[in-house]
Protein backbone atom coordinates (compact mmCIF):
# COMPACT_ATOMS: atom_id res chain seq x y z
CA UNK A 1 0.00 0.00 0.00
CA UNK A 2 2.75 2.48 0.94
CA UNK A 3 4.69 1.65 -2.22
CA UNK A 4 1.53 2.13 -4.26
CA UNK A 5 0.95 5.61 -2.85
CA UNK A 6 4.65 6.51 -3.18
CA UNK A 7 4.56 5.56 -6.86
CA UNK A 8 1.50 7.74 -7.40
CA UNK A 9 3.16 10.71 -5.70
CA UNK A 10 6.40 10.37 -7.66
CA UNK A 11 4.66 9.95 -11.02
CA UNK A 12 2.38 12.88 -10.27
CA UNK A 13 5.33 15.14 -9.45
CA UNK A 14 7.02 14.12 -12.68
CA UNK A 15 3.80 14.87 -14.54
CA UNK A 16 3.53 18.30 -12.95
CA UNK A 17 7.12 19.15 -13.87
CA UNK A 18 6.48 18.08 -17.44
CA UNK A 19 3.09 19.79 -17.75
CA UNK A 20 4.16 22.74 -19.92
CA UNK A 21 6.12 20.51 -22.28
CA UNK A 22 3.21 18.06 -22.51
CA UNK A 23 0.74 20.83 -23.32
CA UNK A 24 2.97 22.03 -26.14
CA UNK A 25 3.45 18.50 -27.45
CA UNK A 26 -0.31 17.75 -27.52
CA UNK A 27 -2.06 20.92 -28.73
CA UNK A 28 -5.81 20.55 -29.23
CA UNK A 29 -6.94 20.99 -32.81
CA UNK A 30 -10.31 21.33 -34.56
CA UNK A 31 -10.49 17.55 -34.95
CA UNK A 32 -9.23 16.55 -31.49
CA UNK A 33 -11.75 14.15 -29.87
CA UNK A 34 -13.78 14.79 -26.75
CA UNK A 35 -15.29 12.34 -24.26
CA UNK A 36 -18.39 13.20 -22.21
CA UNK A 37 -18.74 10.89 -19.20
CA UNK A 38 -22.17 11.34 -17.60
CA UNK A 39 -23.09 9.63 -14.33
CA UNK A 40 -26.76 9.04 -13.51
CA UNK A 41 -26.58 8.24 -9.82
CA UNK A 42 -28.64 5.20 -8.76
CA UNK A 43 -29.71 4.24 -12.32
CA UNK A 44 -30.12 0.47 -11.94
CA UNK A 45 -29.04 -1.79 -14.81
CA UNK A 46 -32.63 -2.67 -15.74
CA UNK A 47 -34.16 0.83 -15.60
CA UNK A 48 -33.85 1.26 -19.39
CA UNK A 49 -36.61 -1.31 -19.90
CA UNK A 50 -38.27 -1.10 -16.49
CA UNK A 51 -38.79 2.67 -16.65
CA UNK A 52 -38.87 3.03 -20.45
CA UNK A 53 -35.74 5.13 -20.95
CA UNK A 54 -36.25 5.21 -24.71
CA UNK A 55 -33.61 7.82 -25.53
CA UNK A 56 -30.92 5.92 -23.66
CA UNK A 57 -32.12 2.71 -25.36
CA UNK A 58 -31.70 4.43 -28.74
CA UNK A 59 -28.14 5.50 -27.87
CA UNK A 60 -27.38 1.92 -26.82
CA UNK A 61 -28.67 0.54 -30.12
CA UNK A 62 -26.47 2.94 -32.04
CA UNK A 63 -23.47 2.19 -29.84
CA UNK A 64 -22.65 -0.30 -27.09
CA UNK A 65 -24.28 -1.48 -23.89
CA UNK A 66 -23.21 -3.67 -21.01
CA UNK A 67 -26.27 -5.35 -19.54
CA UNK A 68 -24.77 -4.78 -16.10
CA UNK A 69 -21.97 -2.54 -14.81
CA UNK A 70 -20.34 -4.07 -11.74
CA UNK A 71 -19.61 -1.56 -8.96
CA UNK A 72 -16.82 -1.78 -6.41
CA UNK A 73 -17.52 -2.60 -2.77
CA UNK A 74 -19.16 -0.97 -0.92
CA UNK A 75 -21.87 -0.09 -3.43
CA UNK A 76 -22.03 3.53 -2.28
CA UNK A 77 -21.89 6.79 -4.22
CA UNK A 78 -18.51 8.29 -3.36
CA UNK A 79 -16.38 5.11 -3.40
CA UNK A 80 -17.77 4.17 -6.81
CA UNK A 81 -17.50 7.60 -8.40
CA UNK A 82 -13.89 7.82 -7.27
CA UNK A 83 -13.21 4.31 -8.60
CA UNK A 84 -14.73 5.15 -11.98
CA UNK A 85 -12.71 8.35 -12.27
CA UNK A 86 -9.36 6.95 -10.99
CA UNK A 87 -9.47 3.28 -11.99
CA UNK A 88 -8.58 2.41 -8.40
CA UNK A 89 -10.23 0.31 -5.71
CA UNK A 90 -11.51 2.32 -2.73
CA UNK A 91 -8.59 1.19 -0.55
CA UNK A 92 -6.24 2.74 -3.11
CA UNK A 93 -8.03 6.03 -3.90
CA UNK A 94 -8.79 6.43 -0.19
CA UNK A 95 -12.58 6.91 -0.12
CA UNK A 96 -13.68 3.59 1.36
CA UNK A 97 -17.29 4.66 2.09
CA UNK A 98 -19.48 7.75 2.03
CA UNK A 99 -18.38 8.27 5.62
CA UNK A 100 -15.56 6.52 7.47
CA UNK A 101 -12.69 7.12 9.88
CA UNK A 102 -8.92 6.92 9.57
CA UNK A 103 -7.38 5.09 12.54
CA UNK A 104 -3.96 6.67 12.05
CA UNK A 105 -5.19 10.24 11.62
CA UNK A 106 -7.90 9.80 14.27
CA UNK A 107 -10.19 11.77 11.99
CA UNK A 108 -13.36 10.93 10.08
CA UNK A 109 -14.40 11.72 6.51
CA UNK A 110 -17.81 12.65 5.16
CA UNK A 111 -18.86 13.23 1.56
CA UNK A 112 -17.09 16.17 -0.05
CA UNK A 113 -14.39 16.63 2.59
CA UNK A 114 -11.71 16.26 -0.09
CA UNK A 115 -12.51 19.75 -1.32
CA UNK A 116 -11.34 21.11 2.03
CA UNK A 117 -8.52 18.62 2.62
CA UNK A 118 -7.18 16.81 -0.43
CA UNK A 119 -4.99 14.53 1.68
CA UNK A 120 -8.03 12.23 1.93
CA UNK A 121 -7.68 11.51 -1.80
CA UNK A 122 -5.21 9.48 -3.85
CA UNK A 123 -4.88 8.63 -7.52
CA UNK A 124 -4.94 10.54 -10.79
CA UNK A 125 -8.54 11.23 -11.83
CA UNK A 126 -9.34 11.43 -15.53
CA UNK A 127 -9.65 15.22 -15.49
CA UNK A 128 -6.18 15.31 -13.89
CA UNK A 129 -4.79 12.81 -16.41
CA UNK A 130 -6.10 14.94 -19.27
CA UNK A 131 -4.90 18.30 -17.95
CA UNK A 132 -1.44 16.96 -17.15
CA UNK A 133 -1.08 15.91 -20.80
CA UNK A 134 -2.21 19.13 -22.41
CA UNK A 135 -5.91 18.21 -22.83
CA UNK A 136 -8.32 20.54 -21.09
CA UNK A 137 -10.92 19.10 -18.74
CA UNK A 138 -14.28 20.14 -17.29
CA UNK A 139 -16.57 18.73 -14.60
CA UNK A 140 -20.13 19.48 -13.61
CA UNK A 141 -20.59 18.09 -10.10
CA UNK A 142 -18.73 14.77 -10.24
CA UNK A 143 -18.02 13.84 -6.58
CA UNK A 144 -14.77 15.44 -5.34
CA UNK A 145 -14.15 17.11 -8.71
CA UNK A 146 -13.51 20.45 -6.99
CA UNK A 147 -10.70 18.94 -4.88
CA UNK A 148 -6.98 19.33 -5.52
CA UNK A 149 -5.58 16.05 -6.82
CA UNK A 150 -1.80 16.27 -7.15
CA UNK A 151 -2.12 20.05 -6.88
CA UNK A 152 -4.37 20.25 -9.95
CA UNK A 153 -8.11 20.89 -10.47
CA UNK A 154 -10.12 20.58 -13.70
CA UNK A 155 -9.74 23.53 -16.06
CA UNK A 156 -13.48 24.20 -15.64
CA UNK A 157 -15.59 23.00 -12.71
CA UNK A 158 -18.54 23.82 -10.46
CA UNK A 159 -18.91 23.50 -6.70
CA UNK A 160 -21.77 21.11 -5.99
CA UNK A 161 -25.29 22.47 -5.47
CA UNK A 162 -28.31 20.18 -5.37
CA UNK A 163 -30.41 23.13 -6.56
CA UNK A 164 -28.57 23.46 -9.88
CA UNK A 165 -30.92 23.29 -12.87
CA UNK A 166 -30.56 20.11 -14.95
CA UNK A 167 -31.15 21.88 -18.26
CA UNK A 168 -28.35 24.31 -17.38
CA UNK A 169 -25.98 21.36 -17.02
CA UNK A 170 -26.77 20.15 -20.54
CA UNK A 171 -26.43 23.67 -21.94
CA UNK A 172 -23.06 24.09 -20.22
CA UNK A 173 -21.69 20.83 -21.61
CA UNK A 174 -22.70 21.82 -25.13
CA UNK A 175 -21.14 25.27 -24.58
CA UNK A 176 -17.88 23.64 -23.53
CA UNK A 177 -17.91 21.36 -26.58
CA UNK A 178 -18.41 24.34 -28.90
CA UNK A 179 -15.48 26.37 -27.56
CA UNK A 180 -12.52 27.05 -29.89
CA UNK A 181 -10.01 24.16 -29.90
CA UNK A 182 -7.50 25.89 -27.62
CA UNK A 183 -10.14 26.41 -24.90
CA UNK A 184 -12.31 23.34 -25.49
CA UNK A 185 -12.22 20.52 -22.91
CA UNK A 186 -11.37 17.13 -24.34
CA UNK A 187 -12.74 15.44 -21.23
CA UNK A 188 -16.07 16.42 -19.63
CA UNK A 189 -17.63 14.69 -16.62
CA UNK A 190 -21.20 15.34 -15.51
CA UNK A 191 -23.45 14.11 -12.72
CA UNK A 192 -27.23 13.79 -12.20
CA UNK A 193 -28.59 12.79 -8.77
CA UNK A 194 -32.36 12.81 -9.38
CA UNK A 195 -32.89 9.10 -10.06
CA UNK A 196 -30.98 8.14 -6.90
CA UNK A 197 -32.88 10.66 -4.78
CA UNK A 198 -36.28 9.35 -5.88
CA UNK A 199 -35.15 5.73 -5.68
CA UNK A 200 -34.16 6.24 -2.04
CA UNK A 201 -37.32 8.01 -1.00
CA UNK A 202 -39.89 5.95 -2.90
CA UNK A 203 -38.11 2.73 -3.91
CA UNK A 204 -36.97 1.42 -7.31
CA UNK A 205 -40.46 0.34 -8.41
CA UNK A 206 -42.29 3.60 -7.65
CA UNK A 207 -43.99 5.97 -10.09
CA UNK A 208 -41.79 8.78 -8.73
CA UNK A 209 -38.67 6.86 -9.74
CA UNK A 210 -40.18 6.19 -13.17
CA UNK A 211 -40.78 9.92 -13.63
CA UNK A 212 -37.23 10.71 -12.54
CA UNK A 213 -35.87 8.27 -15.13
CA UNK A 214 -38.14 9.85 -17.74
CA UNK A 215 -36.82 13.34 -16.99
CA UNK A 216 -33.17 12.30 -17.09
CA UNK A 217 -33.77 10.22 -20.22
CA UNK A 218 -35.17 13.28 -22.01
CA UNK A 219 -32.13 15.32 -21.01
CA UNK A 220 -29.71 12.62 -22.15
CA UNK A 221 -31.56 12.34 -25.45
CA UNK A 222 -31.31 16.10 -25.92
CA UNK A 223 -27.58 16.01 -25.13
CA UNK A 224 -26.95 13.28 -27.71
CA UNK A 225 -28.98 15.09 -30.40
CA UNK A 226 -27.25 18.40 -29.77
CA UNK A 227 -23.82 16.77 -29.90
CA UNK A 228 -24.76 15.35 -33.31
CA UNK A 229 -26.23 18.60 -34.67
CA UNK A 230 -24.20 21.36 -33.00
CA UNK A 231 -20.70 19.99 -32.40
CA UNK A 232 -18.23 19.73 -35.26
CA UNK A 233 -15.58 17.42 -33.85
CA UNK A 234 -15.62 13.74 -32.73
CA UNK A 235 -17.37 13.16 -29.40
CA UNK A 236 -17.88 9.93 -27.46
CA UNK A 237 -20.79 9.95 -25.01
CA UNK A 238 -20.51 7.48 -22.11
CA UNK A 239 -23.43 6.96 -19.71
CA UNK A 240 -22.73 5.23 -16.40
CA UNK A 241 -24.14 4.86 -12.92
CA UNK A 242 -22.37 4.22 -9.66
CA UNK A 243 -24.70 1.48 -8.40
CA UNK A 244 -28.25 0.19 -8.53
CA UNK A 245 -31.04 0.25 -5.96
CA UNK A 246 -32.92 -2.27 -3.79
CA UNK A 247 -36.36 -1.98 -2.25
CA UNK A 248 -36.35 -2.07 1.54
CA UNK A 249 -39.01 -2.55 4.21
CA UNK A 250 -38.80 0.05 7.00
CA UNK A 251 -40.38 -2.33 9.52
CA UNK A 252 -37.44 -4.70 9.01
CA UNK A 253 -34.93 -2.13 10.16
CA UNK A 254 -32.44 -3.34 12.77
CA UNK A 255 -31.89 -1.00 15.70
CA UNK A 256 -28.19 -0.41 16.35
CA UNK A 257 -29.10 0.46 19.92
CA UNK A 258 -30.26 -3.16 20.39
CA UNK A 259 -26.87 -4.65 19.49
CA UNK A 260 -25.18 -3.83 22.79
CA UNK A 261 -22.20 -2.02 21.26
CA UNK A 262 -20.16 -0.23 23.93
CA UNK A 263 -19.63 3.29 22.62
CA UNK A 264 -16.79 3.87 25.06
CA UNK A 265 -14.89 1.20 23.10
CA UNK A 266 -16.03 1.96 19.53
CA UNK A 267 -16.76 4.80 17.17
CA UNK A 268 -19.90 3.77 15.23
CA UNK A 269 -20.39 4.70 11.58
CA UNK A 270 -23.74 3.62 10.13
CA UNK A 271 -24.48 3.66 6.40
CA UNK A 272 -27.84 1.91 6.57
CA UNK A 273 -26.64 -1.31 4.97
CA UNK A 274 -23.47 -1.63 7.04
CA UNK A 275 -22.35 -0.69 10.53
CA UNK A 276 -18.64 0.08 10.90
CA UNK A 277 -17.04 -0.15 14.33
CA UNK A 278 -13.71 1.62 14.85
CA UNK A 279 -12.01 0.64 18.10
CA UNK A 280 -11.00 3.69 20.12
CA UNK A 281 -7.29 4.04 21.00
CA UNK A 282 -7.78 3.51 24.77
CA UNK A 283 -10.21 0.60 24.38
CA UNK A 284 -9.29 -2.75 25.89
CA UNK A 285 -12.12 -4.63 24.16
CA UNK A 286 -11.30 -8.05 22.71
CA UNK A 287 -12.30 -7.81 19.05
CA UNK A 288 -12.74 -11.56 18.68
CA UNK A 289 -15.10 -11.65 21.64
CA UNK A 290 -17.09 -8.62 20.42
CA UNK A 291 -17.51 -10.29 17.02
CA UNK A 292 -18.81 -13.45 18.71
CA UNK A 293 -21.29 -11.45 20.76
CA UNK A 294 -22.56 -9.68 17.66
CA UNK A 295 -22.84 -12.93 15.74
CA UNK A 296 -24.92 -14.40 18.58
CA UNK A 297 -27.33 -11.49 18.21
CA UNK A 298 -27.51 -11.72 14.43
CA UNK A 299 -30.20 -14.46 14.26
CA UNK A 300 -29.97 -14.39 10.47
CA UNK A 301 -30.59 -10.64 10.29
CA UNK A 302 -27.01 -9.59 9.54
CA UNK A 303 -23.49 -10.95 9.09
CA UNK A 304 -20.25 -10.10 10.87
CA UNK A 305 -17.83 -9.90 7.94
CA UNK A 306 -14.67 -11.97 8.10
CA UNK A 307 -11.25 -10.93 6.80
CA UNK A 308 -11.58 -13.53 4.04
CA UNK A 309 -14.86 -12.08 2.79
CA UNK A 310 -13.47 -8.54 2.87
CA UNK A 311 -10.35 -9.69 1.01
CA UNK A 312 -12.51 -11.22 -1.73
CA UNK A 313 -14.09 -7.79 -2.16
CA UNK A 314 -10.74 -5.98 -2.32
CA UNK A 315 -11.44 -4.35 1.02
CA UNK A 316 -8.36 -4.90 3.20
CA UNK A 317 -5.00 -3.37 4.13
CA UNK A 318 -6.19 0.14 4.89
CA UNK A 319 -6.25 2.09 8.15
CA UNK A 320 -9.60 3.42 6.98
CA UNK A 321 -11.38 0.09 7.13
CA UNK A 322 -13.23 -0.46 10.39
CA UNK A 323 -12.11 -3.07 12.91
CA UNK A 324 -15.53 -4.73 12.76
CA UNK A 325 -18.07 -4.47 9.95
CA UNK A 326 -21.56 -5.93 10.17
CA UNK A 327 -23.73 -6.09 7.07
CA UNK A 328 -27.34 -6.85 6.32
CA UNK A 329 -29.18 -7.78 3.12
CA UNK A 330 -32.23 -6.25 1.46
CA UNK A 331 -34.97 -5.57 2.47
CA UNK A 332 -33.36 -4.94 5.90
CA UNK A 333 -31.23 -1.97 6.93
CA UNK A 334 -29.71 -0.64 10.13
CA UNK A 335 -31.03 2.44 11.90
CA UNK A 336 -30.36 4.11 15.21
CA UNK A 337 -33.59 3.03 16.88
CA UNK A 338 -35.28 0.53 14.57
CA UNK A 339 -37.26 2.53 12.00
CA UNK A 340 -36.09 3.68 8.56
CA UNK A 341 -37.80 6.55 6.75
CA UNK A 342 -36.98 5.58 3.14
CA UNK A 343 -38.02 2.80 0.76
CA UNK A 344 -34.91 2.13 -1.30
CA UNK A 345 -31.17 1.99 -0.80
CA UNK A 346 -27.80 0.58 -1.94
CA UNK A 347 -24.52 -0.24 -0.24
CA UNK A 348 -25.23 -3.96 0.06
CA UNK A 349 -22.83 -6.65 -1.08
CA UNK A 350 -23.04 -7.14 -4.83
CA UNK A 351 -26.30 -8.55 -6.22
CA UNK A 352 -28.10 -7.83 -9.49
CA UNK A 353 -29.99 -5.01 -7.78
CA UNK A 354 -26.66 -3.27 -7.13
CA UNK A 355 -25.56 -3.41 -10.80
CA UNK A 356 -25.39 -0.14 -12.71
CA UNK A 357 -25.66 1.34 -16.20
CA UNK A 358 -23.10 1.38 -19.01
CA UNK A 359 -24.03 2.72 -22.44
CA UNK A 360 -21.68 4.45 -24.88
CA UNK A 361 -21.73 5.84 -28.40
CA UNK A 362 -18.88 7.34 -30.41
CA UNK A 363 -16.84 7.14 -33.61
CA UNK A 364 -14.26 4.73 -32.20
CA UNK A 365 -16.81 2.32 -30.72
CA UNK A 366 -18.71 -0.63 -32.15
CA UNK A 367 -22.33 -0.14 -33.21
CA UNK A 368 -25.30 -2.16 -32.01
CA UNK A 369 -23.12 -4.22 -29.67
CA UNK A 370 -24.43 -5.58 -26.37
CA UNK A 371 -22.49 -7.68 -23.89
CA UNK A 372 -23.07 -9.08 -20.42
CA UNK A 373 -20.97 -7.27 -17.80
CA UNK A 374 -18.29 -4.65 -17.38
CA UNK A 375 -16.31 -3.53 -14.33
CA UNK A 376 -16.49 0.16 -13.52
CA UNK A 377 -12.73 0.07 -12.86
CA UNK A 378 -12.22 -0.52 -16.59
CA UNK A 379 -13.81 2.77 -17.64
CA UNK A 380 -10.64 4.70 -16.77
CA UNK A 381 -8.30 3.00 -19.27
CA UNK A 382 -11.07 3.11 -21.90
CA UNK A 383 -11.42 6.90 -21.65
CA UNK A 384 -7.65 7.34 -21.60
CA UNK A 385 -7.43 5.35 -24.84
CA UNK A 386 -10.22 7.33 -26.52
CA UNK A 387 -8.38 10.57 -25.73
CA UNK A 388 -4.92 9.26 -26.58
CA UNK A 389 -3.68 9.71 -23.01
CA UNK A 390 -0.92 7.74 -21.32
CA UNK A 391 -1.54 6.22 -17.90
CA UNK A 392 0.70 7.96 -15.36
CA UNK A 393 0.42 5.52 -12.48
CA UNK A 394 -0.75 2.03 -11.49
CA UNK A 395 -4.48 1.31 -11.61
CA UNK A 396 -6.72 -1.59 -10.63
CA UNK A 397 -8.68 -1.48 -13.89
CA UNK A 398 -7.88 -3.54 -16.99
CA UNK A 399 -8.20 -3.23 -20.76
CA UNK A 400 -11.12 -5.69 -20.85
CA UNK A 401 -13.76 -3.05 -21.62
CA UNK A 402 -11.61 -1.33 -24.22
CA UNK A 403 -10.94 -4.61 -25.98
CA UNK A 404 -14.65 -5.48 -25.95
CA UNK A 405 -16.11 -2.29 -27.42
CA UNK A 406 -13.47 -0.35 -29.40
CA UNK A 407 -13.57 -1.06 -33.15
Amino acid sequence: MKNHYLFLIVTSLISLLCFNESAKANPQTATSPSVVLLSIDGFRWDYIEKHQANHIAHIAKQGVRAKQLTPVYPTKTFPNHLSIITGLLPVNHGIVDNSFCDKTRQQCYKMGDGGKDSSWLSGIPLWNLATLQGVKSATYFWPESDALFNGVKPDYYYHYSKHSDYQARIDQMIFWLKLPPAQRPGFIAGYFSLVDTQGHEFGPDAKETFLAVQKVDQLVGQLAKRIASEVNHPVTLILVSDHGMSAIEPNKSIAIASLGINETDFMIKNSGTRVQLYQKPDSQADLTEVKKQLQNKAMGRFTVLSEDVLAQRGYVKSVRIADIIIETTAPSTFSDHGQSDYLGTHGFAYTQDMAGLFVAQGPMLKQGFEFETASNLDIYPLVAHLLGLKLLGPIDGTDALKKAIVK
